[in-house]
């Protein structure tokens, strides 16, 4: 993983944390969660403020994420609001992170000035053990705690206030008004400074787990849908009557519940022809088999003169595979009608010519999801799922890994929002 780190393609965008009086407030939410206090002068965290140097140190990927729920947070600076999350089992505790600062912001901006704000995103389970489980998690509270516990104190000096202004004479008692200016010192003037978070409990949608291999659940008004490996502990017996169940290996079923609620925008010459997806799908899939064929090819500076040749030369591997001129003739189809007759296809190629419908709330995960049946599309996996990226990238070979993290580099990175939008549709 040192080629990734070294490019910014894991743990890239993170927060360098060096200043000694933040340090000390990390250290205090540390020992809080029962660990030792860090001796590190300098390390980076992300918008949970999990940090991949105290995880090295810890010898504990996971210690902020313990059995895999009720994930713990740390906050230093509201300045982790725009961070990534680069350590999760779930694929919404960014955005769940994201709603807490946003509906927050005064409260996090007062605390942070003097303390550290620590604590857990809690669920309705402590420990996954099947399906069920998952499904048991409707809305997740987040429980807030400062180290200084300024919070406390501003609490209880909005108690002695409130006394203050309704109850006779207590401007006579002269221990009241010392705690009040003994708080004030902490807390500031809690009538400008919100030092309590208002908004707390935030509804748990769709998502997807790395429990048992990888579970998608999609939440629609009058269903909630599993897709997932039907061995998994649960699958098909918890809430039958509500839960529609659909294994990940049935591409048929997954593809017509996609489609069916109107999550994934079908192959239409409006867009497909001005985003150039099938080309890059096909770039994808070429940069695939080569690898397959040469696995000790050296890749790097090719360009597509180069590439047109090898097709050329290994026109029977490409046509054996199937995928290049499946696209190719999907292209000229478009071309010709405007659209393709998906009813023809083969259930499981059907993911090579649609992508998520850009304007549904479920756009990441559905461009995920799609992603683990194209999985020798490197982009879209490092973009929508990297924790597949990640495992893939472990099993190439040192050459590939060079090849990819190039084409990374010179593409996606260099232009993530227009990638994005000329790809995928996505405005953020």
């Amino acid at each position: 993983m040192d080629l990734l780190y070294e490019n910014e393609l894991i743990y890239g965008r993170l927060l360098t944390i060096d200043q000694p009086h933040l340090i000390e407030r990390y250290n205090r939410a540390l020992t809080a969660f029962g660990f030792k206090a860090t001796e590190l002068a300098r390390f980076n965290i992300d918008r949970t403020g999990f940090s991949p140097e105290i995880a090295a140190e810890l010898k504990d990927p996971s210690y902020l994420d313990p059995n895999g729920v009720n994930r713990r947070f740390i906050i230093l600076t509201p300045d982790q609001a725009t961070l990534p999350v680069v350590h999760t089992q779930f694929s919404n505790t960014s955005q769940l992170m994201y709603e807490f600062f946003s509906s927050n912001a005064r409260a996090i901006n007062a605390l942070t000035i003097k303390d550290v704000i620590f604590g857990e995103i809690e669920d309705s389970v402590s420990i996954v053990n099947d399906i069920e489980d998952l499904l048991s998690i409707n809305q997740v509270e987040f429980r807030v705690l400062s180290a200084e516990n300024v919070m406390g104190q501003a609490a209880e000096l909005r108690l002695l206030v409130d006394r203050l202004q309704n109850e006779p004479n207590t401007w006579r008692d002269d221990d009241l008004i010392n705690r009040m200016v003994d708080l004030a010192k902490v807390t500031g003037d809690i009538r400008e400074n919100s030092l309590v978070p208002d908004k707390v409990v935030f509804r748990h949608s769709a998502f997807w787990t790395s429990h048992f291999g990888g579970i998608y659940i999609f939440v629609d008004d009058n269903t909630t849908t599993v897709i997932g490996d039907s061995a998994a502990p649960g699958f098909r017996r918890s809430r039958p009557w509500q839960v529609n169940y659909i294994s990940i290996k049935d591409a048929d079923q997954v593809f017509q519940f996609l489609a069916a609620t109107g999550r994934i925008e079908l192959p239409r010459g409006s867009w497909i022809e001005q985003s150039g997806y099938l080309e890059n799908r096909g770039e994808m899939i070429i940069r695939h088999l080569i690898q397959t064929l040469e696995p000790e090819r050296n890749l790097s500076g090719i360009d597509r003169i180069w590439l047109q040749t090898w097709i050329h030369a290994n026109a029977s591997l490409i046509n054996h595979d199937g995928t290049w001129p499946f696209l190719n003739a999907a292209k000229r189809e478009i071309a010709q009608t405007g659209q393709i007759n998906l009813s023809e296809i083969d259930p499981a190629r059907r993911f090579l010519v649609v992508r998520a419908l850009p304007s549904h709330p479920d756009a990441w995960l559905v461009n995920q999801l799609i992603s683990d049946f194209v999985p020798w599309d490197f982009l879209s996996r490092y973009i929508f799922n990297k924790q597949g990226f990640y495992a893939d990238y472990g099993r190439w070979n040192p050459a590939y890994q060079e090849h990819v993290v190039d084409i990374l580099k010179t593409t996606y990175l260099k232009d993530k929002e227009g990638l994005r939008r000329r790809l995928y549709g996505l405005t953020s």
